[in-house]
């Protein structure tokens, strides 16, 4: 009797294991070397040192051209990543990503544009360059959980393509996750809290800003703009989840060197876990 029922208590365990798991979604700005002091081959060394300390387990770029995750694979130990070019295949920006292969299988990824055909480059309603959105689905290999990550970067001019990329991406969300699995969407979305856009995201998923249980860290704002000496308003940078996910921690970093910043956007961290 009491074998079984420690057994039982096993099995139980075994099959309420929650994950934890570290996420991060940055806008590194792309490799310009037109830039000045600003240029990529002087933002490198930090930003790669940045990434090394926190160490996410996932990581959602925006900006990234292939030179970009060519380097944060070959410099950071235990890397991979996934995505497509906005432009199709290698070419133009990703809003790749990375994850650590000792930690994750991914079982599913691929990535569809922002516009009315999702299945090729293209612009979407007056956005001025073609947008996209990856995903993929992970399995935590300690736990075996699984879960969803999208990771987007909506136009800066468009503002209807904003507001239509944020219903796509929904209506994408929903049909992809159809088993309920916990879910994050993390990106530069170049919209403010106060907009319709991100009303209709929030009343889907939840702001991970304003359900972190331990402590939400820093600014508020997450583009700076490589201005050092001015205070940081504008938030653009977001991580939603849905009601599978449990936010511990939030943090917005702000680290510098020499007075200046890894790139124009901060980047955000939560610590997560799957339920």
């Amino acid at each position: 009797m009491k074998k079984t029922t420690l057994l039982s208590f096993v099995i139980m365990l075994s099959l309420s294991t929650v994950a934890q798991v570290n996420l991060m979604t940055y806008n590194i700005k792309y490799a310009n070397e037109n830039d000045g002091e600003n240029s990529w081959s002087k933002r490198k060394d930090f930003i790669t040192s940045q990434l090394k300390f926190y160490e996410p387990d996932i990581l959602g770029v925006q900006e990234a051209v292939l030179s970009q995750l060519d380097h944060f694979t070959s410099e950071l130990d235990g890397y991979d990543y996934l995505g497509t070019g906005r432009d199709g295949g290698e070419n133009g920006e990703f809003s790749a990503i990375l994850y650590k292969t000792d930690k994750f299988e991914v079982l599913i990824s691929g990535t569809f544009w922002l516009a009315k055909d999702v299945t090729k480059p293209s612009k979407g309603w007056d956005a001025a360059f073609p947008r996209i959105c990856t995903y993929a689905l992970f399995e935590d290999q300690g736990s075996g959980k699984k879960f969803w990550v999208f990771n987007t970067h909506f136009d800066h001019r468009g503002k209807k393509a904003r507001l239509e990329s944020a219903k796509l991406i929904l209506t994408k969300m929903e049909e992809i996750n159809t088993a309920g699995l916990p879910a994050i969407l993390m990106g530069d979305l170049n919209l403010e809290s106060n907009t319709k856009a991100i009303r209709l995201i929030t009343d889907e998923l939840r702001d991970s800003r304003k359900i972190a249980k331990k402590v939400a860290f820093g600014s508020e704002g997450t583009f700076n703009g490589y201005k050092f000496h001015e205070p940081v308003t504008r938030r653009i940078d977001y991580i939603f989840v849905n009601y599978k996910v449990e936010v511990l921690k939030y943090g917005v970093l702000t680290d510098s060197k020499d007075q200046k910043y890894p790139s124009d956007h901060f980047p955000v961290l939560i610590m997560a876990e799957l339920k």
